[in-house]
């Protein structure tokens, strides 16, 4: 499970690409790996690596002096299109990536990274287009992300309100997912149930049917 997802306040990478894909950002070689931890060489890795394994030449953002440690991504259009992979935010987070800033999402993308801690924020394109040119004019600014309060807190002390699903928003600030969830319930289901006896029996006619 993730951290609890709390306040922070970060500079920001910047990548304008439009329509994004999974097999961008984590390439599908890399599916095998299980531990999350090994994937931050994995995130962007044709785009940052020559096939020697040496950093391309002008280097990808992610490899760019100053971009270690930035835990805010704002990017292009239609980020996170194509196959599922929940290696795409496994990736991200093993680089340090906390939120992700887009007019859109693939579906799919939003809601394993949600699942994974990864915190995707809509904005509409006048804010995207205003994000951008505060981070070129400013390349070490910094954003403050804040979950509870659903806001963005910008140089200038205005804030950018973002909407997210009322669950997913209660999942990542406990730090939690939907199983853990369910789990943590048990006593209250196992309560219920023994006060709720069947009113059928749905085990008949198969081999778990009482004798």
């Amino acid at each position: 499970m993730a951290a609890p997802f709390r306040p922070f306040t970060s500079r920001v990478v910047p990548l304008a690409a439009e329509n994004v894909d999974t097999d961008q950002v984590v390439p599908a070689r890399y599916l095998k790996i299980t531990d999350k931890a090994d994937l931050a060489g994995a995130l962007f890795h044709d785009w940052r690596f020559e096939d020697d394994g040496t950093l391309k030449d002008p280097p990808f953002v992610l490899d760019r002096p100053g971009m270690a440690g930035r835990r805010i991504l704002l990017v292009g259009d239609n980020f996170g299109t194509g196959s599922s992979r929940e290696h795409a935010p496994w990736a991200l987070t093993a680089w340090g990536i906390r939120a992700v800033l887009s007019t859109s999402f693939a579906d799919i993308f939003r809601n394993n990274a949600l699942k994974n801690g990864v915190l995707p924020i809509v904005v509409d394109a006048a804010i995207h287009a205003r994000l951008f040119a505060l981070v070129e004019s400013d390349p070490d600014a910094q954003l403050t992300v804040d979950l509870a309060e659903q806001g963005i807190l910008l140089p200038d002390g205005s804030t950018l309100d973002f909407d997210i699903d009322p669950f997913a928003k209660r999942m990542l600030l406990a730090g939690t997912d939907e199983i853990s969830y369910v789990v943590a319930k048990l006593p209250q289901i196992e309560a219920w149930e023994a006060g709720h006896p069947a009113r059928v029996d749905t085990r008949v006619g198969t081999p778990l049917a009482p004798g």
